[in-house]
């Protein structure tokens, strides 16, 4: 299945959102895209603000369009920098990803292709509230 991820599509939506980052704070934009288990892309770039605690992360803006847009699983990830370097999610973030990714899921890092369990072993999840 992952043969079939369009890599190239998700990393140049993914840079297409960094360009629209509000980072004054840190001048470190950051964008991200994901592919959907409908075969949809949604994206998302950061939002600081002078309150540095309010900043949003580009992957929250990404999951509010993915609820935005119909919800679903996420397939594939890739996050990039303003120098369209890949770039690896927070802890945060990953855990927010943990929440939405399919069983497929796969992320592109800087050291090559991963599994949500690579990224974030041993994550505290919905079962973990039994």
């Amino acid at each position: 299945m992952h043969e079939d991820i369009d890599w190239t599509a998700l990393r140049y939506t993914a840079v297409n959102a960094s360009k629209n980052s509000y980072s004054p704070y840190s001048n470190f934009s950051v964008g991200c895209a994901a592919l959907v288990d409908d075969g949809r892309i949604v994206s998302g770039c950061n939002v600081e603000n002078a309150s540095y605690g309010l900043t949003l992360c580009a992957e929250c803006n990404m999951l509010g369009e993915l609820f935005a847009t119909g919800g679903g699983k996420l397939i594939a990830f890739i996050c990039v920098n303003a120098f369209e370097e890949v770039i690896m999610p927070c802890g945060r973030c990953r855990q927010l990803l943990q929440e939405h990714a399919s069983k497929s899921f796969i992320i592109e890092t800087p050291k090559g292709m991963a599994t949500m369990e690579d990224i974030l072993p041993l994550a505290f999840n919905s079962e973990d509230l039994d």
